[in-house]
């Protein structure tokens, strides 16, 4: 006696057990499998969406820069800071730099090292007094203003107060217009925006 055609490819009772086919079999692996790749897939993507609706703050990290006393005013001097997201096996890329100005008494602007075109670290020369990018020109007066080159607007700097003598600054996320950086003082909106702030 034949087989219906369709018996192979069904689940089939032998002594009160019940077997898979092995059709339906690779159907479940398949189906496991390309479940798989789908959660792998929009994992990001939904993280992406989702980004915006992050709690407002939720990178917010006070990190001290070390004495009040360390900086001498009128001096720009470059300083790094441990970023506070960072995990232990990061090694030296957990380092962030920055460059500090002592203004005058309590009042200091913390610069970001990035410029503000593409993100090339600028370096500050105490000679000219200007930091100056490497990668594409952009140039910087000491207070951050834009001098020359292609970058449209001044230096990002950090938030920061003084604490029992110690400086500290707002490094849980770079400053960047994305993210609320505020502009130097005197410095006017990037072109295109009505007020210096994104938020």
């Amino acid at each position: 006696m034949n087989p219906e055609p369709n018996q192979a490819f069904t689940e089939v009772a032998r002594d009160g057990e019940t077997t898979v086919s092995r059709r339906r079999f690779l159907l479940k692996v398949s189906i496991a499998i390309n479940a798989l790749v789908a959660a792998a897939i929009a994992t990001p993507v939904i993280g992406y969406l989702l980004g915006p609706i992050r709690k407002r703050g939720a990178y917010n990290s006070w990190i001290a820069l070390g004495q009040v006393s360390d900086y001498h005013e009128g001096e720009t001097v470059l300083a790094t800071y441990r970023n506070p997201h960072t995990d232990a096996w990061d090694g030296d890329t957990g380092k962030v730099a920055c460059y500090v100005r002592r203004e005058k008494g309590n009042t200091f602007t913390v610069f970001a090292v990035n410029c503000a075109h593409l993100g090339c670290p600028v370096r500050w020369f105490p000679q000219s007094e200007l930091f100056m990018c490497p990668c594409h020109g952009g140039v910087y007066y000491s207070n951050g203003e834009r001098a020359a080159g292609p970058p449209e607007r001044g230096m990002f700097t950090y938030d920061y107060h003084v604490v029992g003598g110690k400086l500290m600054i707002n490094a849980g996320q770079m400053p960047t217009l994305a993210n609320e950086a505020k502009l130097v003082k005197g410095i006017l909106p990037c072109p295109g925006t009505s007020k210096p702030t994104i938020g």
